[in-house]
């Protein structure tokens, strides 16, 4: 008979019993606090598995963002897709259905953007991946005095892009049939509402209007950067 001090009960599922694991989710009961060593194993995971859970948490950034990720963080963890593996994913669908509407426009409108298509194809997820740490080093710094450290505010990042980079995918498509169309006038207002609902959520200890002037510094900085990086890969390949 088990002890009453043995029973523990799983943050993800709720389900209360003993031993290492939830016997009805599967998830560990003992729930570590993220690290950059734990965030280096899950790029290994990645490269080694392939979660069940994208469709899940794809759902969950598309009704609960903030939730979804702050949730990941106080152990609601099994059904989630891992945020690397989710993070290369939307990034290689985003980076090859760019490539595919720039391939389009180079053949029916014969747009001269040859440069532009070759960095989606081949340089998009590398430079993504070389930015996000940026991108959390900034979020971080402006939320500095939160509990959470560089490595948690990095999962929330690596979520966050994940959904933007899908929207990104979805903005562009209509490039297809409007060439000349500046999607950055779009992407910029949407990614940052999406950011700034994402950040209160998120930090909810926070005044909401706080979090509105710090998120529409970050997403400011990261556009800028972001054109910055993309145009200097596109004039280095050129």
């Amino acid at each position: 008979m088990n002890n009453a001090n043995d029973i523990k009960k799983c943050r993800s599922c709720g389900f209360s019993g003993s031993g290492n694991y939830c016997s009805e989710c599967g998830q560990s009961f003992n729930i570590k606090r993220i690290t950059i060593p734990g965030l280096l194993q899950d790029i290994l995971h990645f490269f080694t598995h392939f979660e069940k859970g994208f469709g899940y948490t794809l759902k969950q950034l598309a009704i609960a963002p903030g939730h979804m990720q702050r949730n990941y963080l106080q152990g609601k963890r099994s059904m989630h897709q891992k945020p690397f593996s989710m993070f290369f994913i939307c990034a290689t669908i985003t980076a090859l259905t760019r490539y595919w509407i720039f391939s389009v426009l180079i053949k029916y409108y014969h747009a001269d953007i040859n440069s532009e298509a070759r960095f989606f194809h081949e340089y998009m997820v590398l430079t993504y991946i070389s930015l996000t740490p940026i991108y959390a080093l900034i979020t971080w710094l402006l939320f500095y005095r939160t509990k959470y450290n560089y490595a948690e505010i990095g999962v929330m990042m690596l979520y966050t892009l994940s959904f933007i980079f899908l929207a990104a995918a979805v903005i562009s498509l209509p490039k297809i049939f409007f060439p000349h169309l500046e999607t950055r006038f779009i992407e910029f207002p949407v990614f940052t509402l999406y950011m700034i609902i994402t950040l209160v959520n998120y930090f909810k200890i926070i005044p909401w209007w706080i979090v509105t002037i710090k998120t529409i510094v970050i997403m400011t900085l990261a556009f800028l950067l972001n054109d910055i990086v993309e145009d200097l890969v596109i004039r280095m390949i050129s």
